[in-house]
């Protein structure tokens, strides 16, 4: 096996606090869900190797297979780091010769974006960071092999992984993707998943849901 693609969710039913003023507990749940599928299909048609969803919510495992992605279950929400380490442990017993991780927020991710993160790093030991795209948060690591080094995530991840890389004697390789970049968190993420991610199934939930108008009102035009 060549690549072990992980991708950690959290429960979809508290999913996106950050958005809890602007689209109530149903809608929130409902972009999580969305998000998960367009970043799903993106990795499905990239076809990098075996995409493998951590995760304990019994919804999301069911979407996970659907998406044709294996699971790794979880007892409970432990944090985006623990879920990560967990699936490197993974990927190498899978005996997977490199390893990503990419959250399930960035919907406007493509196969074209994957492709050429995988493309970026080249043979041998080595690590590659995507950024999310204020700079300070890490949206997706590739790592070869595997258990190369510990990902930490949170801000500021980024500047944080590229340090343990270099402490570690390696030269990590920065790719900013604007697709990858845009993880969905605040209501500002909305206009920008608008704007950016017309193709979508996330914008076109956010349409349905007349987060356009709502926007335009919170802004006053």
């Amino acid at each position: 096996m060549s690549t072990v693609v992980a991708v950690p969710v959290k429960d979809l039913v508290n999913a996106k606090q950050r958005l809890v003023s602007f689209l109530s507990p149903p809608e929130r749940s409902a972009l999580a869900r969305a998000m998960l599928q367009d970043v799903l299909e993106a990795l499905g048609r990239a076809g990098l190797g075996e995409v493998l969803v951590v995760t304990r919510d019994p919804s999301v495992q069911a979407l996970a297979r659907r998406h044709g992605a294996a699971i790794l279950s979880e007892d409970a929400n432990r944090g985006h780091t623990e879920a990560v380490a967990r699936a490197q442990q993974a990927a190498l017993a899978r005996g997977a010769r490199r390893f990503l991780t990419i959250p399930g927020d960035v919907p406007c991710t493509t196969a074209e974006e994957v492709t050429i993160l995988a493309a970026a790093l080249p043979p041998g030991p080595g690590a590659a960071f995507v950024p999310s795209l204020s700079g300070f948060g890490t949206n997706a690591a590739l790592l070869e092999p595997p258990g190369l080094l510990p990902l930490k995530f949170g801000e500021p991840s980024f500047d944080n992984h590229l340090l343990a890389a270099r402490a570690a004697g390696l030269n990590p390789v920065v790719v900013r993707l604007p697709g990858i970049g845009l993880d969905i968190d605040a209501p500002e993420d909305l206009r920008l998943l608008l704007e950016r991610g017309v193709s979508t199934r996330s914008a076109r939930l956010l349409e349905d849901f007349a987060v356009p108008a709502r926007l335009a009102e919170r802004t006053g035009g």
